[in-house]
């Protein structure tokens, strides 16, 4: 069959369809091939302790829960390939799969681009929802939030660069650069046809700078962003880097429809 090309465009074959990178609509595709760059993202992470048989409850078996301190990522992402800018919230713990890697395992997903929505669902399985985040400086004080439905599921404040601090101090309690998430798909008729857990990783990272002091964290019930579900027992530490990286692609760490669970 003749490659039809109109607009500067050409038709897809089926050897394009079957590709990895393929995206809809064809000829203005959402999600972006990987991999793609992040640059000047300001971040603020924070710490603090929870229930663990509350954090236990959201963890999808295998997975072993590796502690009881959570991390809240708020993220202004100033510059990234296809998408812009947007805010992004990462919420996450450390968990282990028994024989595999341990990382972070990330119950909640927040942010304010549809085309992140997409990708962190359909190629990562991250549970992400559409939400407003914001990160501000107000005077001495960097304030983050995250907000759905009208309302302010999370409130985050941290001193405004007081005391500079290297960078390897904010994976003291799990290493947060190993993402974990349970990716679940179904066929058209209702057969699963997804069931994973994958990982992965950031790559070509640069931290431009990074700052720590103590934090404070409010959460507010939501029932469609339950975040409430992981209670603040004690505001930990929290920190404010820049940084620039890369997303690429992860792996498949466990097949729940194989026989013996492991990725082909």
């Amino acid at each position: 069959m003749t490659r039809q090309s109109r607009g500067g465009l050409t038709r897809p074959g089926i050897d394009d369809i079957v590709a990895g990178g393929f995206s809809t609509p064809w000829d203005a595709p959402t999600i972006p091939p990987f991999p793609f760059r992040f640059r000047n993202v300001e971040m603020m992470t924070l710490f603090y302790r929870s229930d663990r048989k509350a954090m236990e409850f959201l963890l999808p078996e295998p997975l072993q829960c590796t502690g009881d301190i959570v991390a809240i990522h708020i993220y202004r992402m100033n510059d990234t390939d296809w998408i812009g800018p947007f805010g992004e919230s990462n919420i996450m713990f450390g968990a282990s799969l028994p024989g595999g890697p341990s990382g972070s395992y990330s119950p909640y997903f927040f942010l304010s681009t549809e085309i992140g929505v997409s990708h962190g669902r359909e190629m990562h399985g991250q549970p992400k929802k559409l939400a407003n985040v914001s990160l501000e400086f107000r005077g001495d004080l960097i304030v983050g939030s995250v907000e759905r439905n009208g309302i302010d599921i999370i409130t985050a404040t941290l001193p405004y660069k007081q005391v500079a601090c290297d960078p390897k101090e904010i994976a003291a309690h799990f290493d947060f650069s190993t993402n974990i998430n349970l990716k679940v798909i179904d066929h058209i008729d209702g057969r699963p046809a997804i069931r994973q857990l994958t990982s992965r990783k950031l790559a070509d990272m640069t931290v431009h700078e990074c700052w720590t002091g103590p934090c404070s964290v409010e959460l507010r019930a939501n029932v469609q962003a339950p975040i409430f579900r992981l209670p603040v027992l004690e505001p930990l530490r929290g920190f404010y880097w820049r940084a620039d990286f890369s997303l690429i692609p992860g792996q498949i760490i466990h097949d729940y429809l194989a026989e013996d669970g492991k990725a082909v």
